[in-house]
């Protein structure tokens, strides 16, 4: 088929490299000026993919403080599928773009009301259904010493076996690099996506059997109702600190997360923030987020601050993603803060409602 892609994002490069590998042409359109991951520190002219804006985690145990269990179990798929996607990436070396070794949930003793409430809540899901769920594990402080031995002694934690991380920037570009005869038409911009076609900004179409929709925010035009969800990340440089986990504060007014990157980087974020503002991250959210992070982990006092990044996350009013499949065309709309977490097995689904052949070929 001749196959039209709006967006190169997560959905966007992960499709036009699934397609093209299944024999099919392939054209991608996006506003970026190029395939790769912006410079950290860089000042942008225009908004680049959400998924650059993320930590990478894969953690749908955790997920389900706030989400249905529906949404994680495309969570536990997904990571299986990334694994596949990050072998066929880089099969000498697959753990330079994922890592599934497990999480931490902690929490100081202050705040335990709050986190045992959360602790009830993922425990309640995993007893449901004990086989899909595995059940989080409390850590003793003689493990969590030697599991995450520069971590706050005294703090209370608990394990989630089987969650993992991903590394967006690296991720993105090399499903960029190795999506072998894809065309890629960058520094444009789609105004509407109808079936069969692609209409530009510039009054230019591209004609095609599918035209496939993952513009994120930019496809309110055509499906109105999407509304922005800010995330803030803040990237420390930190040699002297050796974090071996992802690990989420547990905190009664802050969801913090703290993940170790590759070039000795920490990454240090807030799930959402119900706001469409794209402005600058402000000195109060700076400052609440290094606090989180310094409380648990001493070692980042001496961490220089690298760059500070804000971006905006599609999501429906009920933050639940949606697959829209019609003769010709295909629209994946509202991934929310679960981008990364969701994107292999919505791609999987949503192909198989409009590919005549199995979209795992």
């Amino acid at each position: 088929m001749r196959i039209a892609i709006a967006g190169a994002g997560v959905l966007g490069r992960l499709l036009a490299w699934r397609l093209a590998r299944m024999g099919h042409t392939v054209q991608v359109v996006d506003p970026a000026t190029g395939p790769n991951a912006p410079a950290l520190g860089a000042t942008l002219s225009q908004p680049v993919a959400a998924g650059y804006t993320a930590a990478g985690l894969l953690s749908p145990l955790a997920e389900l403080d706030h989400a249905e269990p529906e949404l994680a179990a495309l969570g536990w798929r997904s990571i299986v599928m990334w694994r596949d996607v990050a072998s066929s990436l880089a099969p000498h070396a697959p753990q330079t773009l994922l890592r599934v070794q497990g999480s931490l949930l902690v929490a100081h003793n202050a705040d335990m009301g709050s986190a045992l409430r959360v602790m009830v809540k993922l425990r309640s899901a995993c007893e449901a259904d004990p086989s899909a769920w595995p059940a989080p594990e409390i850590v003793p402080a003689s493990e969590l010493r030697v599991m995450e031995p520069e971590l706050l002694p005294g703090l209370s934690a608990w394990w989630l076996p089987g969650e993992g991380q991903l590394e967006p920037r690296l991720l993105l570009d090399a499903l960029a690099a190795q999506a072998t005869g894809v065309q890629w038409h960058w520094g444009q911009r789609v105004a509407q996506v109808h079936a069969g076609c692609l209409r530009l900004d510039d009054d230019e179409r591209i004609d095609c059997d599918l035209a496939i929709d993952t513009r994120g925010l930019g496809a309110r035009a055509d499906v109105p109702g999407l509304r922005g969800v800010r995330g803030e990340l803040v990237w420390l440089h930190a040699p002297g600190v050796h974090l071996r986990h992802p690990v989420r504060l547990l905190h009664p007014r802050h969801r913090v997360y703290i993940v170790p990157r590759a070039g000795q980087h920490i990454v240090v974020g807030a799930s959402e923030i119900e706001s469409e503002d794209r402005s600058p991250v402000s000195l109060r959210s700076a400052v609440e987020l290094m606090a989180a992070a310094h409380s648990v982990l001493p070692g980042l006092a001496e961490a220089r601050i690298v760059h500070l990044d804000t971006n905006l996350r599609p999501a429906w009013p009920d933050h639940q993603p949606r697959i829209e499949a019609s003769p010709g065309l295909l629209r994946i709309t509202g991934l929310y803060r679960h981008g990364w977490l969701l994107a292999p097995a919505l791609v999987e689904d949503a192909l198989c409602q409009v590919l005549p052949e199995p979209a795992h070929a």
